[in-house]
């Protein structure tokens, strides 16, 4: 692990690769089947790929975005273990607000010239895919 608590072989991951179920029991961890859930673990290897070479003084970004991204994740698992659909959606949208967390810190970091067109362009299209999942989960649970 480094400092930033991410281990030094992600570096080398391929942040758009398919999602790699774990072999633990999924029932007992059902997150792990939401597809929202698996695209947010891409998601979130991507931000750790274009955040890696921010230079020492946008450190304060770097570790911002990468929080914001874990936090899409967290709030999917968190909230899946709820007793009802309504705490679930309370989670759900803690996330959908993490999205739009990151979203603002892509434009930001475009602005700045610390990540490229190309990056801004697809991390925004990730993100913005996160945010339709989550809305129409949140709606499925709320019917």
């Amino acid at each position: 692990m480094n400092a930033g608590g991410v281990d030094k072989a992600c570096k080398s991951c391929d942040a758009t690769a398919n999602y790699q179920l774990p072999t633990t029991n999924t029932m007992t961890f059902r997150f792990r089947n939401f597809k929202v859930y698996q695209d947010a673990i891409i998601a979130y290897k991507f931000i750790i790929l274009i955040t890696k070479n921010f230079p020492r003084d946008f450190e304060h970004l770097k570790a911002q975005i990468r929080r914001a991204a874990l936090s899409v994740i967290l709030n999917i698992a968190e909230g899946s273990a709820k007793n009802s659909d309504k705490d679930f959606n309370r989670y759900l949208g803690n996330s959908l607000g993490s999205v739009n967390e990151v979203a603002a810190c892509l434009e930001v970091a475009f602005q700045l010239n610390l990540i490229s067109k190309e990056d801004y362009i697809k991390g925004n299209s990730m993100y913005e895919l996160l945010a339709n999942q989550l809305g129409g989960f949140s709606k499925k649970l709320k019917s």
